[in-house]
């Protein structure tokens, strides 16, 4: 007997489940229909991720993905991308070897693209950037499929070699497996980290904007898939964003496949030793503008793991070799009483909200040491809920300085009666300018969430299912309570280190390997292991004991 030519498919929805059979070979963009369930890009079938062109040819247990989830907005980022440059393409003609599209890094709700000239004399002008807008709306009404074509590993990377994408060409040379997958939107071909929508007509919102040199394509808010209105370049970490970028060409190293070159021609060490002494002297550099104009408080803020620990303790050695005396504060010290904490929509304490601080008490602690008179330094109990005093007695001397750490030290709420001229504020991330290649970004998410997983199985024994578990929380308190202070930093301090994601590979790959199948954290971990698989392992021990690496990968100097 044949095989029934019917299937039993059980969509998941919020409010229950729908159960209905189809077709054998019937894709998800009908089931979806069917389930009565719109502006869906990506579904988990049988608990694994598929994209929504995938066939259905057993009984299975559907769940959709929007693109307001995190999942579906890794989606929408990379295909919004290729649409651009599919539009490009189509406005401005020829291929890679008269010009190119490069898309650079992370600017705020955006991606900084630049247009590199190569055998045609092509300009970035207002009235081209206007016709490359306009044709991608016009291909998102025309609602075109993202094709999806599995070819030869080594012919790819010729056809990339002579479209002149040697960053694309250079990855592939370190791919093991002798087969990958295109996508082709139109006739326009191009190799991705991860999944598409299935067409374009689910990338409705975006806009260009120039900048500099170059341009911003604007992508919505996850949550809402709104538009910034309007968009707002953050001075300060484009500028930061520029030197990382500046630094890379002068190394030659801005894209994995060069970082690979230079793992296999025995470069490590010099990489390392190169990357240190750039780190220390711009550390150096800030320290020397804090005694300079003679400030007696440093406030540092950043996202999570993005080495804020090691960053005030090298800040503190070069303090002290201009004559200065530094004293460690930590925010968390005047943190409310547990019972006058506020609480989240979930009724759980909030502990990440700046209303959980006892600014009051931090003000006037701050106030009184800077008047010179001595101040009680709290001492929090995390167990007990309570502050604890008169453990820790403080007065400042003349070449004392405070150095003060907590994720709302640049909110200006947090030090709303102190002399603006006595602080010094520094923002510190991981704000990589190493890409995957010529189209496809290294998120600076993601190198925090690698960091974060490695550095708390180590110290505080959490699984990396829980790590990633708590990413989605922590990611949310930095929206709210530290990307929107950047701009007021004094000094932006950026913490990637340049091999980093090829020593960290060591360490992270067991840890993501551990995730079982059936677990919610499985996709999370295997993309990361897929992204990890681009770079090649170095060995550590030649990264320095001061080293920002260490707090991470353990074997630091510093007591974290």
């Amino acid at each position: 007997m044949g095989k029934d030519k019917t299937i039993k498919i059980t969509v998941q929805l919020g409010d229950g489940e729908k159960t209905f059979d189809a077709d054998r070979g019937t894709d998800l963009i009908e089931v979806a229909k069917r389930a009565g369930l719109k502006d869906m890009v990506v579904a988990k079938v049988n608990g694994r991720l598929r994209e929504l062109a995938y066939k259905l040819n057993n009984d299975a247990t559907v769940s959709f993905l929007s693109a307001t989830t995190d999942i579906g907005f890794d989606l929408y980022k990379r295909s919004i991308s290729m649409l651009m440059l599919k539009a490009a393409r189509d406005v401005i003609g020829g291929g890679e070897s008269d010009y190119r599209i490069e898309i650079m890094y992370s600017l705020g709700s955006g991606f900084f693209c630049k247009l590199i000239e190569g055998k045609k004399d092509i300009k970035l002008t207002d009235e081209l950037i206007d016709a490359i807008r306009s044709r991608m709306k016009e291909l998102v009404e025309q609602d075109v499929k993202f094709e999806k074509k599995i070819c030869n590993t080594r012919g790819m990377r010729e056809k990339f070699i002579e479209r002149d994408l040697p960053a694309k060409a250079l990855l592939l040379k370190y791919r093991r497996s002798s087969r990958l997958n295109i996508y082709e939107l139109d006739g326009y071909e191009d190799y991705y980290y991860g999944y598409m929508v299935p067409s374009t007509g689910c990338l409705k919102a975006f806009d260009l904007v120039r900048h500099d040199d170059g341009f911003v394509l604007v992508i919505p808010k996850k949550g809402t898939m709104e538009l910034p209105s309007p968009y707002k370049v953050e001075k300060k970490l484009y500028e930061a964003m520029s030197g990382a970028e500046n630094w890379g060409n002068q190394i030659g190293i801005n894209y994995v496949g060069q970082l690979n070159d230079a793992i296999v021609a025995g470069r490590t060490n010099d990489l390392i030793l190169i990357q240190e002494a750039i780190m220390e002297k711009q550390i150096a550099d800030i320290a020397a503008e804090i005694v300079k104009n003679d400030k007696r408080i440093v406030l540092i803020a950043g996202p999570s793991s993005s080495g804020k620990t090691t960053f005030s303790n090298r800040l503190s050695v070069q303090l002290r070799t201009m004559g200065k005396k530094p004293h460690p504060i930590a925010m968390d010290n005047f943190f409310k009483e547990r019972e006058e904490t506020p609480r989240g929509e979930d009724g759980n304490y909030d502990f990440e909200c700046i209303g959980a601080m006892d600014l009051e008490l931090f003000n006037g602690t701050m106030t009184k040491l800077l008047n010179g008179e001595e101040a009680d330094m709290p001492v929090f109990d995390f167990i007990n809920g309570k502050k604890i005093f008169g453990k820790n007695m403080l007065r400042l001397g003349a070449d004392d300085v405070l150095v003060v750490e907590g994720i709302h030290a640049l909110n200006p709420k947090s030090t709303y009666s102190l002399p603006k001229e006595s602080c010094f504020k520094i923002y510190i991330s991981a704000l990589t300018q190493l890409n995957i290649d010529e189209h496809n970004r290294i998120s600076t998410t993601d190198t925090r969430l690698l960091r974060r997983i490695v550095r708390d199985a180590r110290t505080r024994g959490h699984s990396p299912e829980r790590s990633i578990f708590l990413w989605g929380n922590v990611r949310k308190g930095e929206n709210e309570n530290i990307f929107p202070y950047q701009d007021e930093a004094d000094a932006m301090f950026n913490s990637a280190i340049i091999y980093e994601l090829s020593a960290i590979k060591v360490f992270a790959e067991p840890l993501l390997f551990s995730v079982s199948e059936d677990s919610e954290e499985y996709y999370e971990a295997r993309r990361l292991l897929k992204f990890l698989d681009y770079f090649l392992g170095i060995d550590v021990q030649s990264v320095p004991q001061n080293s920002l690496m260490r707090e991470f990968i353990g074997g630091g100097c510093f007591d974290i």
